[in-house]
């Protein structure tokens, strides 16, 4: 395995690229099929499996986001459950090929539908631990019957500590950020964290308003990130990530934000702003509401504004 120290600068620079406060993009260069109007989704890449440290494991490819488990002396840990229940099976058939154990535990870092659709390919009946916020998301999301039966049955606040055998995992709540029920899954012992979608590389965080994320939260929620005893941080669509990472993308973010607040004070407008960044605005899918690029959430963030309050340039 490529220990995450030796990508941390390639990361680092693309974070830096990307979000530093001159930074100058365009949505269109958004690496993001699903916003593309009329674009097909991506095929699904294949599923493989990483050992990220003693028995704790990353999943990519297939259908979804990045997954993980853990393996125990006599049980299964998993994080996350893809999109589909097609690449849930073949995530079971994986652990399978390690371990005759059986999974007795899902955790969700939230409660995107990349992250939590593909929960109907568990068995039944098992414990599913989110967030509170997370299950109300999941709760208004979920209308098919079988998925409903996946709804998280227990849920925490700001913690949740459980033991696998010897192994003691913690759930942490630091307030909202990508939603307002994200949930980091650390492994204090192996210094492994799992932060869902509180990270990307490549391409500009994404809050989503319509769950009470918030830019100003996500700094506040990395800024704990950082803080925690780990070294290998595990998100929903990167390769592995070490703490000069998760540092970098906090310290463009804040460049990004005080740039945005400085044009603010200066009375510029939402297009003003937009244009000295290079952001565009993407194609609307039909049925979808726009999504708003990150230096619009900043806008909105720092002024109280509504996207439909936000004056318009001349």
């Amino acid at each position: 395995m490529k220990h995450p120290a030796a990508i941390s600068g390639l990361v680092f620079l693309a974070a830096g690229l990307i979000l530093s406060p001159g930074f100058s993009r365009s949505s269109k260069s958004d690496p993001d099929p699903q916003q593309q109007l009329n674009a097909p989704p991506p095929a699904p890449q294949p599923l493989t499996v990483q050992q990220i440290r003693g028995g704790i494991y990353m999943v990519k490819g297939g259908s979804g986001a990045n997954t993980g488990f853990f393996v125990g002396e006599k049980e299964v840990l998993v994080i996350d459950a893809k999109m589909t229940e097609e690449s849930t099976r073949q995530i079971l058939a994986e652990i399978a090929k390690l371990t005759p154990n059986p999974v007795k535990t899902i955790l969700i870092t939230h409660s995107d539908g990349d992250h939590v659709n593909g929960l109907t390919g568990f068995p039944g009946g098992l414990p599913v631990i989110s967030q509170e916020e997370t299950r109300r998301y999941m709760d208004e999301a979920f209308k098919d019957e079988k998925l409903r039966a996946y709804l998280p049955n227990k849920t925490f606040t700001d913690r949740w500590s459980l033991a696998v055998g010897k192994k003691k995992i913690e759930l942490l709540h630091f307030g909202p950020a990508h939603t307002s029920g994200d949930a980091v899954v650390y492994f204090p012992q192996d210094k492994v964290a799992f932060i869902g979608d509180l990270a990307f590389t490549g391409r500009d965080p994404l809050i989503h308003r319509q769950k009470n994320g918030t830019s100003l939260g996500l700094m506040a929620v990395l800024r704990r990130i950082v803080d925690l005893d780990a070294d290998v941080f595990i998100a929903g669509h990167s390769d592995p990530l070490a703490k000069d990472d998760i540092r970098a993308l906090l310290v463009s973010i804040e460049g990004s934000q005080a740039r945005v607040k400085a044009m603010v004070r200066e009375g510029k407008t939402l297009d003003e702003i937009k244009k000295a960044f290079g952001v565009e605005d993407a194609p609307v899918q039909p049925g979808r509401q726009p999504r708003p690029s990150f230096i619009e959430v900043i806008y909105l963030d720092l002024t109280g504004k509504k996207l439909a309050e936000a004056p318009a340039g001349p």
